[in-house]
């Protein structure tokens, strides 16, 4: 009886050993947010009906909060370029959010695995509390997951949260060469004829996709986004981010309140170039009243193709940032039909503003999206591969907007007619566009 008793407690005292050892890893796991982990947690044995295995309500929205609404998932992409992880593009409150956990349901077992989260949070906020983040974990080894929730918590009930599709999964060959990305159009954007020109310059110069990250626009501008879309030229990511956080219309925080700037641009791109990773050669970052205008060459096509050669194992190509103020304009092009449509004519507009002295002119890209890792609106700040300014003399970007320099006399400006070019083309595909959408209401 005493021999058994001693059997006994000695089997006691070593399951006691072996918990406190479980518990001693875990509480280890949890002192290190800025390490990737991976375990196997116990709802994992967990069984139901045949087909449901991997639960939990599909996200279907663009910009998901999580329920401690400081942390918001835009989307999740597969990313094996260093180790087989999951990266999911979000914005986080960089202070607020510590620690957050990858939940994959893998099929056909139905068995979760939890893996802790990297956040790191960009570098360029610009001062706001919130900013965009990538949140990084390494994938099951012996599962090639399709969705993912993310967590505060290691522990939890799957069924409650949302499960993101993981994009990118499948390395495809590209369908595009260019892949034009704006972000964030707000503000019941209705410059519509300038935007019919921009998507038709960025056509003729060879995109093949836009993709805009929309908030608002007018009801002019929505019809002619309809046009656009039917025709399979642009692409809507719908991005109603002021139904989450107090946006700014600037750039940079100005202590009133604001928790994101530019109506979360920068969280936009990164979207974007991870979007277009696997479908597009090349992917160009610029806003709607910017043009990247070759003038060595008559399309992107055959620039980019000389640029690669002359700088091999570059990815990250910028161009320098020119203004064409909408304030001086010439009579040539004063096209009588386009006058009823809102917006700048930019055929008009060819006088730009001189460079000005010890004055940086910010520039906007043309990237290999397979080479980014993190982006920020002038410049890339993660990337495998060089970056190369491109000479003034090989393009420039064409942007028509109000003047900087608002005191120059017209004659202080340089006459630049490099747009005219594309005069022909231009005018006639602007045409055909006006008559299938705004001219056709009339």
């Amino acid at each position: 009886m005493t021999h058994c008793g001693k059997k006994h407690i000695c089997a006691v005292v070593a399951c006691i050993l072996i918990f406190a050892s479980i518990l001693i890893c875990y509480w280890k796991d949890l002192q290190l947010p800025n390490t990737i982990t991976r375990k196997i947690i116990p709802q994992a044995t967990i069984t139901s009906p045949a087909g449901q295995l991997c639960r939990g309500k599909i996200a279907q929205n663009a910009i998901t909060p999580l329920k401690d609404n400081k942390t918001f998932i835009i989307s999740p992409y597969f990313d094996d370029r260093e180790s087989k992880v999951t990266r999911v593009i979000g914005i986080v409150h960089h202070e607020d959010v510590k620690q957050l956990y990858c939940w994959f349901c893998c099929q056909p077992n139905g068995k979760i695995y939890v893996s802790n989260a990297k956040i790191d949070v960009h570098s360029d906020r610009f001062g706001f509390p919130y900013g965009a983040a990538d949140i990084v974990c390494l994938e099951p080894e012996n599962c090639d997951p399709t969705h993912v929730s993310i967590h505060p918590f290691a522990h939890g009930n799957i069924d409650q949260l949302p499960r993101f599709e993981i994009k990118n999964r499948k390395p495809e060959p590209f369908s595009v060469d260019f892949t034009v990305c704006i972000s964030a159009m707000f503000g019941n954007y209705n410059n519509v004829l300038q935007f019919i020109q921009s998507l038709e310059m960025y056509k003729i110069l060879g995109a093949q996709k836009v993709v805009i990250y929309k908030n608002n626009c007018s009801h002019l501008m929505e019809k002619v986004l309809k046009f656009y879309i039917e025709e399979g030229t642009v692409e809507i990511i719908p991005w109603p981010i002021n139904s989450h956080l107090k946006v700014s219309s600037r750039w940079h925080f100005f202590l009133d309140g604001t928790d994101i700037g530019y109506y979360g641009q920068i969280t936009a791109l990164n979207d974007c170039i991870y979007r277009n990773m696997q479908r597009s050669k090349f992917v160009v970052l610029n806003d709607a009243d910017e043009i990247i205008l070759p003038l060595k060459h008559p399309n992107w096509k055959t620039m980019m193709s000389s640029l690669q050669e002359q700088n091999p194992g570059t990815g990250i190509f910028l161009f320098e940032n020119h203004i064409f103020p909408e304030t001086v304009s010439t009579h040539m092009f004063n096209i009588s039909s386009w006058n009823t449509v809102p917006g700048v004519n930019i055929l008009q507009h060819v006088h730009r503003e001189p460079d000005r002295k010890d004055v940086f002119n910010p520039r906007k890209m043309i990237v290999d999206p397979q080479k980014v890792i993190q982006t920020s609106v002038h410049s890339v700040l993660h990337a495998y591969g060089d970056s190369v300014n491109v000479p003034m003399d090989v393009a420039l970007i064409y942007h028509c907007r109000k003047p900087l320099q608002r005191d120059l006399p017209r004659e202080s400006l340089v006459r630049d007619t490099a747009l005219w070019r594309y005069n022909s083309s231009l005018i006639m595909n602007v045409n055909k566009v006006l008559s299938q959408t705004i001219l056709k209401l009339v």
